[in-house]
């Protein structure tokens, strides 16, 4: 049984987030997703909000999990069985800072592999933070999120 665990803050979820886990559940026996907590970044939503959107969003797929975590990742991945790292790359910008994680994950757990998935097409350009600003600033933010996403997103920014 392989379980592969998709790292992120989900500050908010998004839909290139989702379509990632549901291409990955078909790739692996267990996902588990694991919010981090994550405080440097000043998310715009509590750890328990995310987390609650995230089982909203990936409600029905059978083989995932969603857990909150606050230590190393690494750490995360080992006490949960991990086997695989899994992240997203939408841009080439994104592959050095990942290309950087994968080593050094790999050096401080050498039997974790870090997998890369890139979002279909119409979400390689979404991200948190684009979503977070569009509706800071009014913004319609539909197309990016399912709707509970962006009824709390309307909620903190409304």
């Amino acid at each position: 049984m392989i379980t592969a665990v998709y790292p992120g803050t989900f500050d908010p979820i998004t839909n290139g987030h989702s379509d990632l886990v549901r291409r990955a559940s078909r790739l692996f026996d267990r996902i588990i997703v694991a919010i981090a907590k994550n405080t440097g970044k000043n998310p715009a939503f509590q750890l328990e909000q995310r987390v609650a959107l995230v089982e909203t969003v990936l409600t029905g797929i059978e083989n995932v999990e969603i857990c909150a975590f606050d230590n190393l990742l690494v750490e995360f991945v080992q006490q949960h069985q991990g086997d695989v790292i899994l992240r997203g790359l939408r841009a080439v910008s994104d592959f050095e800072y990942e290309f950087q994680l994968a080593g050094m994950n790999r050096r401080l757990a050498p039997d974790v592999e870090t997998m890369f998935l890139t979002p279909a097409e119409q979400f390689s350009y979404i991200s948190s933070g684009l979503v977070r600003e569009i509706a800071a600033l009014g913004g319609n933010v539909s197309d990016f999120v399912h709707p509970a996403v962006q009824a709390a997103l309307n909620e903190r920014f409304g």
